[in-house]
């Protein structure tokens, strides 16, 4: 039985860049700090490192909560990949696997992939699997293949600036979970005045203001920071109470301000 979205942690670490001595000494400060959902992916060359993290720990593995990604080279061979990523991570099993993004130009199609992916689960080589990058189209066909509540989440952009609220909105119609990536839109966040009244007002900083508005929201956020102090205060985000006063001006931040937009990617709608 699949188990539920509400399984996965609110506030993850996202590891995309977090590669070699630099990147094993950033996740080992994040887990002392407290993080336990890591995100990793096939293209991030992170896996090692994620999973030596957790080796290293001195913690249960049960007490982690491990993403990785399925790239599109491997939809043809999607089991052997999540072998050779468990393999990589030394883990008998992820806690969620997502297919990336959709194919490019759809070939092979959604119905072509997404059945193994379920199977992937169906045989304990990961607790949930999920989507990455697909669109509201993408999402109706995955559901048409593989059924209702199989789906955890659709991990996507989004920050204040790309809030994404049709497609948010018809996830959560599908009862899958919106995880929002690049949730401080790359860094952006520091010369917008709404952010820094908001952030002043709580005697917060930009950073948790933006956090805590996708958490208000019901998001999943998984910022990447190698410095402890950053890693830290992201964390602390999900104590930081927005009013709808805040929650009002934050929303209209909204400009459909996309940073990942890959040519090959899927026609955003």
């Amino acid at each position: 039985m699949p188990a539920e979205n509400s399984d996965i942690p609110r506030i993850g670490l996202g590891t995309y860049g977090l590669t070699g001595a630099e990147g094993r000494a950033a996740l080992s400060s994040a887990i002392n700090l407290g993080y336990r959902h890591l995100d990793t992916a096939q293209t991030y060359g992170t896996e090692e490192n994620v999973g030596e993290a957790v080796a290293r720990s001195g913690l249960d593995r049960a007490d982690f909560f491990v993403t990785t990604k399925v790239t599109a080279s491997n939809l043809g061979r999607l089991a052997e990949s999540v072998d050779d990523s468990l393999e990589t991570m030394q883990l008998d099993y992820a806690d969620l696997v997502l297919i990336h993004w959709p194919a490019p130009h759809d070939d092979p199609p959604v119905s072509a992939y997404i059945g193994a992916l379920a199977r992937v689960q169906d045989e304990g080589k990961t607790r949930l699997i999920g989507v990455s990058n697909f669109t509201r189209r993408h999402i109706d066909e995955a559901v048409a293949e593989i059924g209702e509540g199989r789906l955890a989440t659709n991990q996507f952009e989004q920050h204040v600036f790309l809030q994404n609220r049709v497609l948010a909105a018809h996830c959560r119609e599908r009862g899958i979970a919106v995880t929002a990536y690049m949730p401080l839109a790359g860094g952006r966040l520091g010369d917008d005045s709404v952010i820094g009244a908001v952030a002043s007002k709580h005697g917060a900083t930009a950073s948790q203001v933006a956090l805590a508005y996708l958490l208000a929201l019901d998001s999943i956020v998984i910022p990447k920071s190698a410095s402890p102090e950053r890693q830290r205060t992201n964390l602390a985000a999900g104590d930081l109470v927005l009013d709808g006063a805040d929650m009002g001006r934050l929303a209209g931040l909204e400009r459909g301000q996309r940073y990942i937009n890959p040519a090959w990617g899927p026609d955003w709608y």
